[in-house]
């Protein structure tokens, strides 16, 4: 089925899947969505040529989640997403030697291999618009000229996409926005993006509100201005979201002297982003009928079966993740082994085994009947 298909389904129900960043750590989220497959493989009495494409009508992703998102669309199994992570998960992260002019590093790591791993994968003359992609796609970049959030979509029918516009998103190079997308500050260089006439410098979608896209997701797949405006109810609509791990810094022993300027640049960043995380969260299990989900917090709980502020809910929704702490990794069992602290990093390449097994423990919560009104 062709994205325009996709756009044009009249009638659900809709199936969207939100993916967050979080680099090597979605690892993870790869170990969740092979169970999801499976699942729905087996649910559907499909054969092994059944991939995510083939139920998925749109699917959104930040940073890794942008990769990984990218790559269900084009109608690759999470089998071969896997091997692509295990094979180059080390060769994305390799070690920058840029240097300002007074020989700071400026970069942890360079973005050429980074590059040339998406262009083998996604192929780099695809572009955004190409027919190749099985879903709708949004890919959620920020854009630094412009101070924004850009949540871009090949929706056909969006705004900026009509592609007789020499300007159109469609036409950009696919690789080239999941790279903006995956470019989180200090870790990657900026990508520069040519559109148009116009030459814009993009980061990692992390770094805006939406690196936990799902909310988000859901207002571009409703949200007249999207020109997309499918119809919201709890059984026309299904959202998954799939984390990688909250990772709350948690220190009982911090003295407010502590909290210096260059304490604050370390944490600021970290402590936005965990905020926007749960808070896109909060918002899909308020207005989402939540059927899978860790509690939020001590006061409102995981919210399965709570009310919301409207008579009925938009869309059932689906979050699988974890709180990568030790209480969070011990709820799960069997990973007592792991040291919370080798898994928390973004680029934890050392420690790609314990992801997987972290992503497995997750897995678990999986099952069949979350899925039952939307086979």
């Amino acid at each position: 089925m062709s994205i325009y298909e996709k756009a044009d389904k009249k009638t659900g129900p809709y199936k969207l899947l939100a993916l967050d960043g979080g680099g090597i750590r979605g690892m993870m989220t790869l170990e969740v969505l092979a169970e999801i497959e499976a699942t729905l493989r087996n649910s559907l009495g499909a054969d092994e040529n059944f991939v995510l494409a083939d139920y998925f009508d749109y699917v959104a992703g930040t940073s890794t989640g942008a990769i990984i998102a990218t790559a269900i669309s084009l109608g690759m199994s999470v089998a071969d997403i896997q091997k692509f992570y295990r094979q180059s998960g080390e060769r994305m992260f390799d070690k920058a030697f840029i240097l300002s002019i007074t020989g700071t590093l400026v970069y942890k790591y360079g973005d050429k291999n980074l590059a040339n791993q998406l262009k083998k994968v996604f192929g780099e003359d695809t572009t955004f618009g190409s027919k190749d992609l099985k879903t709708l796609l949004m890919l959620v970049m920020r854009n630094v000229n412009t101070d924004s959030p850009w949540p871009l979509s090949n929706n056909p029918y969006a705004k900026y996409n009509n592609p007789e516009n020499v300007d159109s998103n469609l036409k950009l190079p696919l690789w080239q926005l999941v790279r903006a997308s995956t470019a989180a500050p200090t870790f990657f260089p900026p990508e520069q993006v040519q559109l148009g006439d116009n030459k814009f410098i993009f980061v990692d979608g992390g770094v805006t509100p939406y690196n936990n896209p799902a909310f988000q997701l859901f207002l571009m797949a409703t949200a007249q201005p999207y020109q997309l405006k499918w119809s919201a109810s709890e059984d026309n609509m299904l959202l998954v979201s799939v984390g990688t791990g909250l990772t709350p810094k948690i220190d009982p022993n911090l003295k407010a002297s502590q909290m210096h300027t260059i304490y604050n640049a370390q944490n600021i960043p970290g402590a936005l982003m965990l905020a926007s995380q749960n808070e896109q969260d909060f918002l899909c299990r308020i207005f989402g009928k939540c059927l899978s989900g860790d509690p939020i917090d001590g006061e409102v709980g995981d919210l399965i079966g709570a009310k919301g502020p409207l008579e009925s809910k938009l869309f059932t929704y689906l979050r699988y993740d974890v709180e990568l702490t030790r209480q969070g990794l011990d709820k799960l069992g069997g990973l007592d082994d792991i040291n919370v602290e080798n898994v928390q990093q973004m680029d934890s390449i050392k420690y790609m085994t314990e992801l997987e097994r972290i992503g497995k423990a997750i897995a678990k919560k999986v099952q069949p009947e979350h899925f039952a009104n939307f086979v």
